[in-house]
């Protein structure tokens, strides 16, 4: 029996601790919830046997740092993970008090179960075994794990920017993203980046009697809903000018490759999201529109009266939460003006619209003949005894384009989680079955790297 084997029950107990601090980044009454999370991943860390593990303070929730030098000539690994969570709401949704990790099945359900606690685990571990039984890693490795990946990642990004010495590297290793379907391994090529921001939009300086004032008053919330309606159409064509202009398709390879993927579009659409039927651009394949193709969408409304009853006012103000998010090579900064610009030219007379960006990242887009590309795959095919598949997710890393701009280094996404994990919802969950294979295929990758 191997070590990983013979140690699973430790692992799962390591791991449900973790997930019992709510270090949840979004809120500021967990922020001593936020400290235990780093401390605990450093000590897990320094337990592992990484010869140099601490905290980096800044501006921000605190940095977790770790480094095992000891392979000299060979390459250089850095980890990325996360240890700050969503907040759980709605809380009468979870089947399980959402930070009292309950296992059910093969599945563990908490909170950061998936995203990001039990794949960072899984990076912790798989180190921890090499260095017990063997004394020593194949390669070199640092860590390099941050609290605010839930809540736009500046502090990260702000040090990453700086190009530390300490973080010089060969390649990056993340595992924030998921396989594509149960016992298929998978490999994350590239990933959308995202322009997130708040819409307000001002009328009269107060609230106004509707039938007092109703017809000549501006109404900010009727106004709101006339831009969002200006920046896309029915049928998911994003309308904002220039918008699509740097959009790189896919190759006809990757289209090839994505048609032989084991899908069931029913069972995405009733089972996997709940919905009716699928929307968005027709003419565009499912895969192209959720992988490769920009979107925008409405998070949430707010303004006027809303509570039981009627207050027949027209407000003065409304606010949305708006979201984009890119393709390569679309570029955030760029893609925030051009927001701006068509929210200006859709603004209604009477009021006065602002945008502003409260976070944003790059897209990114990794070569899939990259040699450390190769060898996850191969550690992952060896571990699951299937051949690795090659996707990309809808989703958003920034620290991914981080990583490639300013220390110009690939970013291997070795995801574990599943397509069905209920990521940033009730009912978290993370697959115990690729808990344990991950921790083996991580190891493997690092061997593979230090033959």
């Amino acid at each position: 029996m191997t070590y990983y084997e013979q140690h699973q029950p430790d692992f799962l107990e390591g791991l449900k601790t973790f997930l019992r601090i709510p270090s949840i980044s979004t809120l500021s009454e967990h922020k001593l919830d936020i400290i235990r999370a780093a401390e605990f991943a450093r000590d897990e860390l320094a337990a592992a046997g990484m010869t140099a593990a601490e905290l980096i303070e800044g501006p921000g929730n605190p940095l977790v740092y770790a480094e095992w030098l000891g392979a000299p000539g060979k390459p250089t690994v850095l980890f990325y993970g996360h240890y700050d969570v969503q907040p759980p709401d709605p809380l009468d949704e979870w089947h399980s008090p959402p930070f009292e990790p309950t296992v059910r099945g093969s599945d563990l359900f908490a909170r950061g179960a998936a995203d990001d606690k039990g794949q960072v685990y899984i990076q912790i571990k798989a180190v921890e075994g090499l260095l017990k039984t063997t004394g020593k890693l194949p390669v070199n490795v640092k860590f390099l794990l941050e609290g605010e990946e839930e809540t736009g990642g500046e502090h990260i990004e702000e040090y990453v920017k700086s190009r530390p010495p300490r973080l010089k590297a060969d390649a990056a290793v993340v595992c924030d993203t998921e396989m594509f379907a149960p016992e298929l391994p998978t490999i994350c090529v590239g990933l959308r980046g995202i322009v997130y921001g708040e819409l307000s939009v001002e009328g009269a300086n107060h609230d106004l009697h509707s039938g007092i004032y109703g017809g000549a008053a501006p109404n900010p919330i009727q106004a709101i809903a006339e831009i969002l309606c200006a920046l896309k159409d029915r049928n998911g064509h994003i309308l904002i000018p220039g918008f699509y202009d740097r959009v790189v398709p896919p190759s006809a390879k990757e289209r090839e490759a994505w048609g032989r993927l084991p899908f069931n579009e029913k069972e995405y659409t009733e089972n996997e999201m709940g919905a009716r039927e699928l929307v968005g651009e027709p003419e565009i394949p499912l895969f192209e529109r959720t992988w490769a193709r920009p979107t925008l969408e409405v998070h949430g409304i707010r303004g006027g009266f809303t509570g039981q009853g009627a207050k027949t006012v027209i407000p003065a103000r409304a606010t949305a939460k708006i979201s984009t998010r890119l393709v390569a090579d679309q570029r955030p900064e760029e893609a925030a003006e051009q927001l701006r610009a068509a929210i200006q030219a859709a603004c209604p007379k009477g009021v006065t619209a602002e945008f502003k960006v409260l976070h944003s990242g790059a897209p990114s887009l990794t070569n899939p003949d990259d040699p450390f590309i190769h060898a996850s795959a191969e550690a992952m095919r060896q571990v699951f005894g299937k051949e690795t598949v090659y996707i990309r997710s809808g989703g958003s890393i920034p620290i991914v384009g981080v990583f490639d701009r300013y220390l110009g280094i690939p970013s291997v996404m070795m995801g574990f989680g599943l397509p069905d994990d209920n990521l940033h919802a009730p009912n978290e969950k993370f697959h115990l079955p690729n808990f344990y294979r991950g921790i083996q295929a991580m190891a493997r990758y690092l061997e593979l790297l230090g033959a």
